[in-house]
């Protein structure tokens, strides 16, 4: 995964809620963060400036304040978040990375029938 879409905790957390929101200040940020979480107005606004330059969120300035809109969206971060672990942790196998998955989780009978149904489906793409 290219260091430009590696996001520590704090700054995934803020993605999230920008994802959700399309677009927000540092106090609609703020005002979306579990009611545990406590950030300081000012961590919040260096941590959005970060990402900034990070070229994962644009910014425009409306008055006084500052709109921040995400330019990675979070299906790119996913895909690339994935393949760095396949490629670390299961050697470049997308198998053995579904293997494990369906083996260390407690899968239901619903969610046994949705992976068969992916991999057929899957199969039929592939054969044609």
């Amino acid at each position: 995964m290219s260091e430009k879409y590696y996001l520590t905790p704090v700054e995934l957390e803020l993605m999230e809620i920008l994802w959700k929101l399309g677009e927000g200040t540092v106090h609609d940020v703020i005002a979306h963060l579990s009611t545990d979480r406590q950030l300081a107005y000012t961590s919040v606004s260096t941590m959005l400036r970060i990402l900034q330059q990070k070229n994962i969120l644009g910014i425009k300035k409306l008055s006084r304040q500052h709109v921040y809109h995400p330019l990675l969206n979070k299906e790119t971060y996913a895909t690339h978040s994935i393949k760095k672990i396949v490629q670390q942790v299961f050697s470049g196998s997308s198998a053995e990375l579904v293997a494990y998955l369906v083996d260390k989780n407690r899968l239901s009978m619903d969610e046994i029938n949705t992976l068969q149904q992916l991999l057929d489906s899957k199969k039929k793409e592939l054969s044609v």
